[in-house]
């Protein structure tokens, strides 16, 4: 008979941890600062008065990434030109049944969701997760927080009112939008402004990050013309020994851009009547980095 160590329960729960803090936090840095204050926390505990162990990682983990998003409230404030969360490898195609619960695992993480959540207050950043993500209970979710589960209710309702009013519409279908990738991909390399336009709705958005320490527009782009364009250019860009590769980012398929092993940019489509409705371009180096091995 073999008996759990608490290293061993915690890692069992850490993919989880990961994905409330990196939803609350947008930063997989700030994530994995804060999940490892959770375990701290979970070494120090007494562990015999703690009935179920998960509830007390998320109850914890939630606390903590609460706290922290108090502590950098202002980074929009100071941050060079649009900001996108950090790229964050998911697997959901080989881990989750291509099913409802799909869908919103990956609703929850894309970038469209996590912009929106930014202008959330911390407490309904917190429910929108643990509810929307996570599917907890409004009772549970309540004792997380020590808050009444009618205060719980109006938070959540508050939440998911701001996000839907505000994020772009987009399909979820994976192989829709890595098949737009692809053409979106052939068309720019290839120079073909009409092929391009083709892809892009009238009123197509590109929002690009590079946090002032590389190329990329500091203000978001707008319209199928404008958009196209800038592609274009972007496509003629000298990049040392480039090489593509694709991988699941936030939920859905993105294209990785490599020079030599070193990370470049990455690019992602939110695609909507099959059409690209939002573009989305990381260049933030910070951002990048550990996308070397995904």
């Amino acid at each position: 008979m073999t008996t759990e160590t608490p290293t061993d329960v915690f890692e069992e729960h850490r993919p989880v941890l990961v994905g409330v803090a990196y939803r609350m936090l947008g930063r997989l840095a700030d994530a994995e600062d804060v999940v490892q204050e959770a375990w701290l926390r979970w070494s120090g505990a007494d562990r015999s008065a703690v009935r179920e162990p998960r509830g007390y990682l998320v109850r914890t983990t939630t606390r903590l990434a609460i706290d922290r998003l108090r502590q950098i409230k202002s980074r929009g404030e100071t941050y060079v030109g649009p900001w996108l969360p950090e790229p964050y490898v998911t697997d959901f195609g080989a881990t989750v049944p291509d099913t409802a619960d799909r869908a919103v695992l990956a609703d929850s993480v894309s970038l469209a969701v996590l912009v929106v959540m930014e202008s959330l207050s911390p407490l309904e950043r917190a429910v929108f997760v643990l509810r929307e993500a996570f599917g907890y209970p409004y009772a549970e979710i309540a004792a997380m927080l020590d808050r009444g589960e009618a205060a719980v209710r109006q938070l959540a309702g508050r939440a998911r009112k701001h996000v839907d009013e505000r994020r772009p519409r987009y399909d979820v279908d994976p192989v829709q939008r890595r098949d737009l990738t692809e053409r979106f991909l052939a068309a720019a390399t290839d120079g073909d402004l009409d092929g391009l336009l083709a892809l892009l709705a009238p009123d197509v958005r590109l929002v690009g990050d590079s946090g002032g320490k590389s190329r990329a527009p500091l203000r978001v782009v707008e319209s199928a013309d404008k958009v196209g364009r800038f592609l274009l250019g972007a496509a003629r860009r000298t990049i040392p020994d480039v090489s593509f590769r694709f991988l699941e980012l936030n939920g859905g398929p993105a294209l990785l851009v490599l020079s030599g092993d070193k990370p470049d940019s990455v690019l992602q489509v939110d695609v909507a009547d099959g059409r690209a409705q939002s573009v989305y371009i990381i260049r933030n180096p910070d951002k990048l980095r550990h996308l070397a091995d995904a």
